[in-house]
């Protein structure tokens, strides 16, 4: 396990003047949920999440040796257009990982982004885009220190990505990633994301997840605001041991198979989130009537059909439908017979569970 002492690097073996990388990300989604954070982005509870395959971010990073090194330079374009709205998070991302990554006042950097998905679809594209930006540039520091290790290389660009956005350490390695320190998962860490050490059933290969857009809006409360409302929480304490106790739960899950009792878990940590946040102070709901809506058909149609298709849900109204490979064809007729009726414009998008990081 590497400490955050391991990432700051010594001194670099060779030298570049300018070049390019291209790295893809994918969006994950938790089904243990992190909800409430400590200082540098180090989760209250751990959590583990399935790392989706096709809602993804591509960023390629351009970079060029400037004679100027005081201060931070780079371009954003977002889909090839300027997104000045995005710098200000980029900037703060530098700054935070400017002692671990000293090479980056040194550099112009352009930073090429696009989604997968449509943006604004109420997906979070923080954790993919902040990954794939991540991967970039441990790829630039890998030319500069060409005898790093694949271990090192990958478990520190978690951790830069974490730095960026929590969830984002999530989305570097696949399929299943435990982020947070648990005792009973080894090399766990609150640092970076890890895969998944134990035995995953046949049952969670080839997981679908599809995703119903439900509200593509703005949310009226950001993900940083509600995890800074968990510090004076009167029910925190609670949620964080419940995290570790539905962890502790899924390792046999993952082990035996048992979709039933996958469906209590994953069903219950979708619901304890907002029920965090609807108990704050100040309390907001990010689940509109079509979000209720669909969770009540979900449980009417599997309690009819006794088909193992549950829900989660993100800091959003959307709602991430995950089955079996072997029941795709039902719940997918099931989903567009009465499901797609309460999705905005009908949109919905079909994903599944992935592998992580791909270099282009």
């Amino acid at each position: 396990m590497f400490t955050t002492t391991d990432f700051i690097p010594k001194k670099y073996t060779a030298t570049i003047e300018s070049g390019n990388f291209e790295w893809s990300a994918p969006s994950n989604i938790a089904l243990v949920k992190y909800w409430g954070k400590k200082d540098n982005q180090i989760p209250a509870n751990p959590s583990v999440s399935f790392t989706l395959n096709n809602c993804k971010t591509i960023t390629k990073l351009g970079f060029e040796k400037k004679p100027n090194q005081d201060n931070f330079s780079f371009d954003l374009l977002f889909e090839g257009k300027p997104k000045e709205d995005f710098k200000p998070k980029i900037q703060k991302f530098l700054e935070r990982v400017e002692v671990y990554l000293p090479f980056l006042k040194e550099y112009h950097f352009t930073i090429d982004t696009q989604n997968t998905f449509p943006h604004s679809s109420g997906i979070a594209s923080s954790a993919s885009g902040m990954a794939a930006l991540a991967m970039n540039f441990m790829s630039l520091e890998k030319a500069l220190n060409p005898e790093m290790s694949d271990d090192y290389f990958f478990q520190k660009a978690s951790f830069l990505a974490r730095l960026g956005s929590g969830s984002a350490c999530r989305s570097v390695k696949g399929n299943v990633v435990v982020w947070g320190n648990q005792t009973n998962i080894k090399g766990s860490t609150d640092l970076y994301g890890v895969e998944f050490p134990y035995t995953i059933h046949d049952n969670f290969k080839n997981f679908q997840d599809t995703i119903l857009l439900v509200d593509k809006g703005e949310k009226q409360v950001s993900s940083t605001v509600g995890h800074d409302l968990m510090h004076n929480h009167p029910y925190a304490e609670r949620r964080f041991a419940q995290a570790h106790e539905n962890l502790d739960q899924l390792i046999t899950i993952f082990e035996n198979g048992n979709l039933d009792e996958f469906i209590k878990v994953v069903e219950s940590e979708a619901l304890t989130l907002h029920a965090m946040m609807m108990t704050s102070m100040p309390y907001f709901i990010l689940m509109k009537p079509n979000t209720l809506q669909i969770i009540n058909a979900i449980w009417k149609f599997r309690n009819e059909t006794q088909i193992p298709v549950c829900f989660t849900l993100d800091a959003g109204a959307n709602v991430h439908v995950l089955y079996p490979e072997n029941v795709k064809e039902k719940v997918l007729q099931f989903i567009q017979s009465e499901l797609v009726v309460f999705c905005q414009n009908g949109q919905y998008i079909c994903d599944e569970i992935g592998n992580g990081v791909i270099a282009i």
